[in-house]
């Protein structure tokens, strides 16, 4: 019989990091080529997300489109990557 590690002190569980970055900017690329930068107000256990304040960067044949929300309710099943302080890079 195995046993499971009990979490240390010093480890950080995905969702833990997550609840740390409310009301904190991310960068969040997305599965379809978009990349969004957004102040996270929420979030589930599923990682849908809240964020306000949001600039969506979106790569399209023509060049890089840029749009800006208010608020938009992000599902988490469609997110690759999170970057907790990100800002999107201007190149």
């Amino acid at each position: 019989m195995t046993s499971v590690p009990t979490p240390t002190t010093n480890q950080i569980l995905p969702l833990e990091l997550v609840d740390k970055c409310i009301g904190s900017r991310l960068h969040i690329i997305m599965k379809n080529d978009k990349e969004i930068v957004g102040t996270l107000c929420g979030f589930d256990d599923f990682v849908n997300m809240v964020l306000e304040d949001v600039t969506e960067y979106e790569s399209t044949p023509e060049g890089r489109r840029v749009t800006k929300l208010e608020t938009i309710l992000l599902n988490g099943n469609n997110i690759t990557m999170l970057v907790p302080g990100g800002e999107m890079p201007d190149n």
